[in-house]
């Protein structure tokens, strides 16, 4: 009797459990319905597999932006999220450059990666989707990013689908976040661009479990870090969720909105 109590006494909380928004949570048919009740926006999160020092596990951009693209769908209200795009260019092979110098560091060439994305979006468009949204959470691809997004909207002139590459996604965290960073008194040394304070405590604030304990004395560029990350922090990575969550969205619905 007490089983069946306790079983019964749970359904509430499962019936009030927030619908996934993430597209391979739900079935066709189910999709198909959403699409048919206007929500037609969909977002492609572009994460990549990279070193960001010894204290960052590499999946670093596809938990983030995997995390960020559910908080702004959700704030958007109209919107799905596609699979992260996790194979990227990432630098060469032979020799390797950039990030290819760290083991697990994963690339592909740009020509594969745009191939990739505009597939992707063709595919959604097939379907009923008519905003088709990319964002980035790597630096190194948003050149690419905008490239894909102009050619199918060349592609597509006349008919009720776009492409829209939102930069403000990846400018948040390198315009706002570091601004609100400097303001609180820390150095642009110390915030660095790659896996130090900065990159380091927004990593904490979204996947804490991905970063390794920090110790004494941090590495510099020949352990794959540009920054200080002694001082990182969840909250104060939690600026840089509110930015980016909050600057995406609103682009987003400016670029959708139709005349």
């Amino acid at each position: 009797m007490l089983v069946v109590l306790f079983f019964f006494a749970a359904l509430p909380a499962v019936a009030l459990a927030a619908p996934s928004v993430f597209l391979e949570d739900l079935t066709w048919t189910e999709l198909a319905a959403q699409i048919h009740g206007g929500r037609t926006t969909i977002i492609i999160p572009v994460g990549g597999v990279e070193q960001s020092g010894p204290y960052i596990a590499l999946g670093k951009h596809d938990a983030r932006v995997k995390i960020l693209a559910e908080r702004i769908a959700r704030n958007l209200g109209n919107a799905v999220v596609a699979p992260v795009v996790a194979y990227v260019p990432e630098g060469g092979l032979d020799p390797p450059t950039e990030h290819m110098r760290f083991p697990g560091t994963i690339t592909v060439p740009p020509a594969a990666f745009r191939a990739v994305l505009e597939s992707a979006a063709m595919s959604f468009k097939l379907h009923g989707f008519r905003d088709i949204v990319l964002i980035g959470d790597h630096g190194g691809y948003q050149a690419e990013l905008k490239a894909v997004a102009d050619d199918l909207n060349r592609r597509w002139a006349g008919s009720p689908a776009r492409a829209h590459y939102i930069a403000q996604y990846y400018q948040a965290t390198q315009i706002a976040y570091v601004a609100a960073l400097r303001r609180q008194g820390f150095s642009a040394a110390e915030i660095g661009v790659h896996a130090g304070l900065a990159d380091t405590s927004l990593t904490l604030a979204i996947a804490p479990g991905m970063v390794r304990r920090i110790g004494p004395g941090h590495p510099g560029p020949s352990q794959g870090v540009s920054g200080d990350p002694t001082r990182a922090s969840a909250q104060l990575g939690e600026i840089g969720v509110d930015a980016i969550v909050r600057e995406t969205s609103e682009a987003i619905r400016a670029a959708v909105r139709r005349p």
